[in-house]
């Protein structure tokens, strides 16, 4: 089977590496600089990538996926984005009907060419297979480019919220949750 120049598929576990390095590329541009050098620092890629294997090979709930975005241009089938999905664990969710987007990241420098609108759909697609009605996302407050992305897809705060920080709390990011219904 042949991979159309760009699709998304679920994730192989020969492909850890290349999502820890997406992963890390993107922390870069997520996150505030300490935020993002503390994550870098904390993590090895070598690390990530061994988490991302175990978690596409032996995923600890069958509902738990992992999606890549592929750049299948000049023959080669490069991961240029990936995604988590599965079950929320929110303590106001709904385990059978609310699913999550845990993880989601565009390389860079692949950016603007519409694997973030195609592993964005295939997101939802995948809950919707696995029974779930309700999708939710957390969003940096202050990502106006992703939280417009997922406007214009059919997302919207539902009025939760929430920080994270460094250890040393020099740096906070604040965290929205988004929502949106995938019932139909």
């Amino acid at each position: 089977m042949t991979a159309q120049p760009h699709s998304v598929r679920l994730a192989l576990p020969s492909e850890a590496a290349a999502i820890a390095a997406v992963q890390r590329r993107s922390w870069t541009q997520l996150y505030p600089e300490p935020v993002a050098a503390q994550l870098l620092d904390q993590f090895s890629l070598a690390a990530m990538a061994d988490s991302w294997e175990s978690a596409i090979a032996r995923p600890p709930l069958a509902s738990l996926r992992v999606l890549v975005a592929l750049d299948s241009g000049s023959g080669s089938h490069r991961v240029v984005g990936f995604a988590a999905v599965g079950p929320s664990d929110d303590p106001d969710a709904d385990p059978a009907s609310d699913g999550l987007v845990a993880e989601f990241a565009v390389d860079p420098l692949a950016q603007r060419q519409g694997h973030g609108s195609r592993l964005l759909h295939a997101c939802v697609d995948t809950l919707r297979a696995d029974g779930f009605t309700r999708a939710t996302w957390w969003v940096r407050s202050s990502d106006d480019p992703l939280r417009g992305f997922l406007g214009i897809a059919g997302w919207a705060p539902d009025g939760a919220h929430t920080e994270l920080g460094t250890e040393d709390e020099q740096a906070r990011v604040k965290l929205l949750r988004l929502h949106t219904d995938i019932s139909a």
